[in-house]
């Protein structure tokens, strides 16, 4: 038997997956007390079940306590196993040591997300100098990706598209988007100077003019690099661009900072709750979650 919670934020992802796999919807409480430090309470039994928590992990530092006192106290009240719904999975970008002295948190945040979960599904993390999540994660870990979906929102609603993207790490996205959509793409290259100064090269779209860009990438965080893209594209006379990521970060105040720049509509999956959101991935994190319960 299996039961499903929910972190704050997660209700209708959590009740999809109920829904979609017929097993019961858990309750608990979880809050913070005046000085910071986080209660949690569960209020279902879950003796001899599967227990499963829906926390996407953007702003992990926030949640990452909660999460933990949940599956310690879950374990004591006798649950067969933890699994995590991670729509969005953080720590995944310092994947290596740049600098003496720096923490490689990807390695340091997925070892101890293996010792508080048995189980994790998320997805499309931000795979970049590893390939697969069983590189980092030691428990059994499901990527699953929204390329199908991204396509599905192209073709639904964009007229002759022309796919854009950012940078060589959104390469894997744009490319699978654009195949499945049948849409031309391109991928542009990209100088970081720092978190907020990076340098976008020049699209080649002397032949797309009469298509309509959509830039594509896994997460629109402070949305330096998509707004320099905009920028170019204005400059170049193409028609103001849709700019989709799967997950939306939305730093500050990037979205309103995106939006001024010249993009015709910003739209994100609902892996992290915002205004964007208009691409569900319900339907896929329900059918990874029912192979992990199988398995």
């Amino acid at each position: 038997m299996s039961i499903i919670f929910s972190f704050p934020g997660f209700e209708n992802i959590t009740n999809h997956i109920a829904s979609d796999l017929q097993i019961t919807r858990g309750k608990m409480e979880i809050r913070n007390f005046p000085d910071g430090e986080t209660y949690v309470r569960l209020n279902s039994p879950v003796e001899g079940q599967q227990v499963i928590i829906t926390c996407g992990l953007d702003n992990p530092d926030h949640k990452i306590m909660g999460l933990m006192f949940f599956a310690q106290v879950a374990r004591e009240m006798g649950a067969k196993s933890i699994g995590l719904v991670a729509p969005y999975l953080g720590y995944m970008r310092q994947d290596k040591r740049f600098h003496d002295g720096e923490a490689i948190t990807a390695d340091i945040f997925s070892g101890l997300l293996s010792q508080i979960v048995d189980w994790l599904v998320t997805i499309d993390p931000h795979l970049h100098r590893h390939k697969k999540l069983s590189e980092i994660y030691t428990i059994p870990a499901a990527a699953i990706h929204a390329s199908d979906h991204i396509a599905d929102w192209i073709k639904s609603n964009i007229a002759r598209p022309v796919l854009i993207g950012p940078d060589a790490e959104s390469s894997q996205w744009v490319s699978d988007a654009a195949n499945k959509a049948s849409a031309p793409f391109m991928v542009l290259s990209k100088v970081r100077r720092g978190d907020r100064d990076v340098a976008v090269s020049l699209p080649d779209v002397a032949a797309y003019h009469d298509h309509t860009p959509v830039l594509v990438d896994d997460i629109i965080s402070t949305a330096h690099t998509m707004i320099e893209t905009v920028a170019h594209l204005k400059a170049l006379n193409m028609k103001p661009p849709t700019c989709i990521g799967v997950h939306g970060i939305f730093a500050g105040d990037a979205y309103n900072r995106l939006i001024s720049a010249g993009a015709h509509r910003i739209v994100t999956s609902n892996s992290i709750p915002h205004k964007s959101n208009d691409i569900a991935i319900e339907d896929i994190l329900a059918a990874a979650v029912a192979t992990m319960i199988r398995e």
